[in-house]
């Protein structure tokens, strides 16, 4: 049978203008994916930092200028924000999981909490460490 509002609804979610805006869910989800990415390579560059420190002092030396220099700096206090921000959007999703905050607006209130929190967290960890 053949679709008769084809020519009348938007075809994807990416035609942005008056077809689709974004949600913060969507917003959220995208970040959550993008952060647990983003961990994956913090890790790496701390085994590295790590298996530096046990190869001997002029290869820690460089990893060591690498991951303390400015940019390193940047790349960390990021990977701690994104551990927080992951962190806190697998506290929702447990939420969600077992049935509480699935409401629009409840689910609304705990992404912005979850992105102020992520960044509360994030500049409470750079003062206390």
């Amino acid at each position: 049978m053949a679709d008769v509002n084809r020519g009348n609804r938007p075809l994807s979610p990416f035609m942005l203008g008056k077809h689709y805006r974004f949600q913060l869910n969507s917003v959220t989800s995208i970040l959550t994916r993008i952060t647990g990415n983003a961990m994956v390579v913090s890790a790496l560059l701390v085994a590295w930092w790590l298996l530096a420190a046990s190869s001997g002092p002029d290869y820690f030396a460089t990893a060591d200028y690498v991951l303390t220099s400015f940019i390193g700096d940047i790349i960390m206090t990021l990977s701690v924000l994104g551990l927080w921000y992951h962190t806190l959007a697998g506290c929702r999703h447990l939420l969600w999981d077992n049935g509480y905050c699935l409401d629009v607006e409840t689910s609304d209130k705990l992404g912005w909490g979850i992105i102020g929190g992520s960044v509360v967290l994030t500049l409470l960890t750079i003062i206390i460490v």
